[in-house]
């Protein structure tokens, strides 16, 4: 990764394109106008310019319908973070969800290993996503989730490497529903797009954003 797996994206941050790997995907199918309308909410966003995010091919057996997007969270041409956002729909619903929508996510970013043994870094991480959330005055339900923290050691040929620690944050949380079954994808995807900021070491987009604990000084970004 270094701070991240490579850029995602050369966009702006918007998500304008009118068919995608997403759409391809779907195999024909009728979609149903809750979860159209919550992918086209998805693809008006308009994020902060630091964050490049494109449409990837989403899971297939997770749930009837799927849409994935992939994000890198970038200064100039320095990844800091990158992350994954899945957005699953089954119109029958699902017992576990205890709804008809789920959001699925995987963040992660590299760390001061100093950083990454504090003890309390797991619950911090957890508050960002959750803290996220509330910030935008989402309602939401049944969240789930791990946070992960790992580290790698270099040794023979590659001992002049720093040694490297990584922190991974993967979620699910279930929108709630409104006017028509349909979820406020797009203030979701912009909560989301918090989280990233936050495990990058961003600053709050605008003053008075900062609503979660916040850990000491990130590392610098790394270079792609």
């Amino acid at each position: 990764m270094a701070a991240a797996q490579g850029r995602l994206s050369d966009g702006a941050g918007g998500m304008d394109e009118a068919k995608d790997t997403n759409e391809e995907a779907l195999g024909g199918r009728p979609v149903p106008l809750p979860f159209r309308a919550a992918v086209d909410a998805l693809r008006a966003a308009r994020l902060r310019p630091q964050i490049e995010i494109e449409s990837t091919p989403p899971p297939k057996r997770l749930a009837p319908f799927a849409y994935a997007m992939e994000a890198t969270v970038v200064d100039g041409d320095q990844d800091l973070a990158d992350g994954r956002l899945v957005l699953l729909h089954d119109p029958a619903g699902h017992d576990a969800w205890r709804g008809t929508f789920r959001l699925v996510t995987l963040v992660r970013a590299e760390l001061e290993p100093e950083m990454a043994a504090d003890p309390l870094l797991p619950e911090v991480c957890w508050s960002w996503l959750t803290g996220a959330l509330q910030a935008r005055g989402l309602t939401y339900g049944e969240p789930s989730g791990t946070v992960t923290r790992a580290g790698s050691h270099y040794f023979g040929g590659l001992s002049a490497r720093p040694a490297v620690s990584q922190i991974e944050i993967r979620a699910s949380w279930t929108p709630r529903e409104g006017l028509g079954g349909v979820p406020d994808a797009g203030a979701h995807l912009a909560s989301w797009c918090d989280l990233l900021a936050q495990v990058a070491g961003l600053p709050p987009a605008a003053p008075g954003d900062a609503s979660v604990v916040t850990l000491p000084q990130r590392r610098g970004p790394q270079a792609h």
